[in-house]
């Protein structure tokens, strides 16, 4: 195994890396620093509590994806190909085989998971703030998946999955934001609120509120434009509502509407329908 190790400044010159605690940072380094020839190691935690690092150090780096962690405790550094280019006669195999055949090759030479394998990291809270905060669970990306949490009859709280991530919302605040900007977006707010939690600058128990505060700033500072809404258009005959270029109950079409004469010929079909 090669005795020298390399890191990329694309990586540790990133916003990401540097809105990192100085700990945390120290950790991805000794991390690297240790790693085998294909950017493997199963003693993580060793080294954490080895540089005076805490759990919340590893579990951000999770978070923040510059680690990959196994249920088997191995762990690997996402962007090591990226900082190490290690000559075939000079590099030694990593023996976690299993945890290799688990992963892919993006085209920046950074490892994903397949989307066929779930990796199962650091599931504690990075920090004990609210019983159901964020928790670091990666793996397949599952989008908008709402589960029911404690105490939700009373209080109207779930969780929902975005990014393999569990955030607790406001189930009627999320639905509205639904409603009002669609789930892409709402997924979009709900992943930066993600990301600036894990930089350790503040917490939230209920990301639903906090997305409609960030939403309706960005509207304020027109950084943001809310899609506009399509008025709804309804029938002249039956009054029910046309989704397209004609009425689906009696069949008059948007062109005919204020035409009496066809107009009247498609009542007396609503009439026999019994839509009138």
């Amino acid at each position: 195994m090669a005795n020298r190790r390399m890191i990329a400044k694309t990586i540790i010159d990133s916003d990401a890396f540097l809105d990192m605690p100085q700990s945390t940072q120290l950790l991805y380094l000794h991390l690297n620093f240790r790693a085998d020839d294909d950017g493997f190691l199963n003693n993580a935690k060793s080294i954490m509590r080895n540089i005076g690092a805490k759990d919340d150090d590893l579990k951000l780096l999770a978070v923040k994806k510059f680690i990959i962690p196994f249920e088997s405790g191995v762990v690997v550094i996402k962007h090591w190909k990226i900082h190490n280019y290690i000559a075939a006669d000079r590099r030694t195999p990593t023996k976690y085989k299993s945890e290799l055949a688990m992963l892919n090759l993006d085209e920046n030479s950074a490892y994903s998971l397949s989307q066929q394998e779930i990796a199962i990291p650091y599931t504690e809270c990075i920090q004990d703030v609210y019983e159901t905060d964020t928790q670091v669970r990666l793996g397949k990306v599952r989008l908008g998946k709402v589960r029911l949490g404690k105490g939700s009859k009373e209080k109207n709280t779930e969780t929902y999955e975005v990014d393999g991530m569990t955030i607790p919302i406001n189930l009627t605040t999320h639905q509205k934001l639904i409603d009002l900007y669609g789930l892409s977006t709402v997924h979009k707010y709900y992943t930066k609120i993600i990301d600036y939690v894990a930089s350790g600058k503040k917490r939230y128990a209920d990301y639903s509120a906090t997305a409609r505060q960030w939403i309706q700033t960005d509207i304020d500072k027109g950084i943001y434009s809310p899609p506009k809404k399509t008025k709804e258009k309804r029938c002249p005959v039956c009054d029910s509502l046309v989704p397209g270029t004609g009425c689906n109950i009696c069949g008059l079409d948007v062109d005919d509407f204020g035409n009496q004469d066809i107009m009247a010929e498609h009542r007396e079909i609503a009439r026999r329908k019994g839509k009138l």
